[in-house]
Parts: C-alpha cells; structure tokens; sequence
C-alpha cells in the first residue's frame, strides 16, 4: 500500500532448503484453524536463501541493510504488547546501498536450539519464525515465515502403572488400574475398573482425557481446563466383583506431550478423569494425572506394555496376569494407592464424603507418602442433582 507515493518497493521470498522433500506438520492458529508447517526438530540447521524482487524494473531500493532474524517466542494473550523471546539471532544479508536488481542472499542458521515444542493454546502461544527485514529510512519491508518444531523423547525405561483403589465411605469400593503412566500420543491406553463394594445406586460410567492449561505467575495465574475426549464405558448398576475394562486410542485427539514450566511462563499436563453417575444425576469423579511425549518415526525401540495393548478384547483376569507378568520382581516401578473418590465443592448430599484439596494437586503418591490402607475420595461434581438436601453441609 502506498501513501503519499511511499510504499513497499520489493517483495521478498524465503525460501527453505530442501522444503520440497521436508515433513510438514499441522499447527493451530490463533483463530482456531490449522495450517502446515515445515518441520524442524532440535538442533537441526536451518537453511535457504532469501529473494528480493524490485516491485518496478528499473528502479533502485535505497536500503540500510537487509538482514534476517531466527526468533524463538512466547505471547500471552491477555499481554500483547509485551512478546518473550527465548532464541535471537541475527544474520546479515547485505550492508547498506542501493538494489538496481533482483537480488538473491543465501543464509544459514546452523545446530539451533530449539528447546520446546511449537503449542497455540487457549490463553498462550509458542512459535518459531524467520523474519527477514529490509531497513529503510521511513518504513521497513519486513517479512515473516513461520516453522513447526517437535521435541522427540525416547521410549520412558521407567513406566510405572497406575493402580489405585477409590470410594465413597461405607458407600463405594472400586479399584481402577491403567497400564502405564506415560504415553506417546499414538498410544493406547488400557486398564480395568473392578467394583469391590457397591451400596448406591449407580446410572452410568465415564472417562475423559482433560487438558490443564496454566499460564502466568504468581497472582496472575490463569488455568483452563478443555475436555479432549470423552468415554462411556459402562451403562447400568454394577454389582460387587464386576470388572469393567478400559481402552482408550489416543492417535484420533489433538494431544501434545506434556510441557511443565516451560521458560517460566507456562504448563501444559493431561489428566484421565473417572466420572460415576448416581440414579438422582449426581456425579463423582477421581482424576489422575498421565505424562504424554511424542515418539519420533525412527526410534523403534521394544515397547515392553504391547502384550497389554494387544490383549483387547480377551477377558480382563487374563490382562492383569499380563500386568503382573511385565513386573514379576521389579515391585518398585508399580505404586499402589488406596484413595476416596471426592466430592466437587459446592454440592450438598447426606454422602458420608471426606474433605479433600483440588483432585488436580492429587497424584500417585509413594509408598513413603501414603499409608497402604488409605482409601481416597472421589469428587462430587458441583451443581448437579435435583434431590440434594439444603440442609447439609457444603464440602
């Protein structure tokens, strides 16, 4: 656009090397939609030219320099004025004159760090673009392409299961397990629900995959919660010594790994939610905390839990001796756990039901930290339920 006769005299392209054979992934925008980027992992070089065409030939572009920049950012929505760089770097492409042509610069950014995953969330945004800048004296032409990275890990060699017993006092016995505590984001999660005491009335059965989204510090913390997906798994009153099976294909979600304090200024944690439902709709739920990484194509290292994943459909007895198969004499790497289910806060019931912190800070605890008999509560949703007394005490 031009004003009072100034305006963008050149159009610059950036064009990577080898971007005709390179991977690409997808990557959200902020609006919400998808569009493919070139990947790039961590340490890789990244390398191309940069074209610069004269809008009008003949002309010349006066200029002060052009260079291009390798930027590495964190923005927070509710602050956008203010962007927070973790990678800066410059390289210059020409010093300052004039361009009579059509020019063309190669540049070379070799064995970037590149620590963390690209990630466009709910309040905050990673990205990594290459921004090329043409200086002039009024206004700068200014270019920006962005890329996609991932961060691989290798397979966990510690991968503890997850076997935790949860209930309502005098009310609600039920023992789940999950296979393992850590996923890649094509896995399959598998475990079983057994019901070891059953004295309400239950409706129907649930698991959901959360997201945790926390931003910021301090007072100025912000946490979203996003329902990834969401399972029944059970229709109708069980009885006692019912076992309900669980398998739950993560490859269908849009899952990243899970990112902890990312350059102090923010967390990304997933969580696997059981929700039971009474006759009178209310809802008491537990949650668990799961750890989710990304598996690169070329690493094939032996995934010790496939005999569990590919148990499917065979009886459940048969899949717990496969569990305690893969961990006869290594005791240490399954934690057992005996928790309460807890009531969501708010909710009023005459529910013989314990107090209990934000089920989100509750993980499997060690065997140091947690007595063997303890039972712990399940969550009971707030709101829900039209018979509730008003009488009772708030949780």
């Amino acid at each position: 656009m031009s004003f009072f006769g100034f305006g963008q005299s050149a159009e610059i392209e950036v064009i990577l090397d080898g971007q005709d054979s390179r991977k690409t992934a997808e990557v959200k925008t902020e609006d919400g939609k998808k569009e493919r980027l070139y990947l790039y992992y961590d340490g890789e070089t990244i390398s191309g030219k940069v074209n610069v065409s004269l809008k009008k030939p003949g002309t010349k572009l006066e200029h002060q320099g052009i260079k291009i920049e390798f930027i590495g950012q964190i923005e927070m929505f509710y602050d956008r004025g203010n962007h927070h760089e973790f990678i800066s770097l410059v390289k210059e492409l020409a010093r300052p004159g004039d361009m009579i042509a059509n020019s063309s610069y190669p540049f070379e950014f070799s064995n970037v760090e590149k620590p963390f995953e690209v990630y466009t969330g709910t309040n905050v945004r990673l990205r990594y673009f290459l921004r090329v800048t043409i200086i002039r004296r009024l206004a700068d032409i200014m270019k920006e392409i962005d890329i996609a990275v991932h961060t691989l890990s290798s397979y966990p060699e510690m991968n503890n299961s997850i076997k935790m017993e949860v209930g309502i006092e005098d009310c609600l016995h039920i023992e789940f397990e999950y296979n393992k505590s850590k996923y890649h984001l094509k896995d399959v999660i598998v475990g079983k629900i057994y019901f070891l005491l059953v004295r309400i009335k239950i409706k129907h059965m649930e698991i959901a995959i959360i997201k945790k989204e926390t931003t910021g510090s301090g007072p100025h913390i912000y946490t979203e919660n996003v329902t990834i997906a969401k399972y029944e798994i059970m229709d109708g009153a069980p009885v006692r010594g019912e076992s309900i099976p669980i398998r739950v294909f993560l490859a269908g979600y849009d899952l990243t790994p899970t990112m902890r304090d990312i350059n102090k200024k923010f967390s990304v944690r997933y969580f696997l939610n059981l929700v039971l439902m009474d006759t009178e709709d209310r809802r008491y739920f537990k949650q668990q905390e799961i750890t989710l990484w990304r598996k690169g194509d070329k690493l094939r290292k032996p995934n010790l839990q496939s005999p569990a994943i590919m148990a499917g459909t065979q009886n459940l007895q048969n899949t717990a001796q496969q569990y305690q198969q893969q961990t006869a004499g290594d005791n240490d790497n399954k934690t057992t756990v005996k928790e309460d289910f807890l009531r969501a806060p708010s909710s009023q019931s005459n529910d013989k039901l314990n107090e209990s912190a934000d089920p989100f800070d509750q993980r499997v605890s060690s065997p140091t930290e947690s007595p063997e008999n303890m039972i712990q509560n399940m969550t009971r949703e707030a709101g829900d339920g039209q018979n509730d007394s008003s009488n009772d005490q708030v949780e």
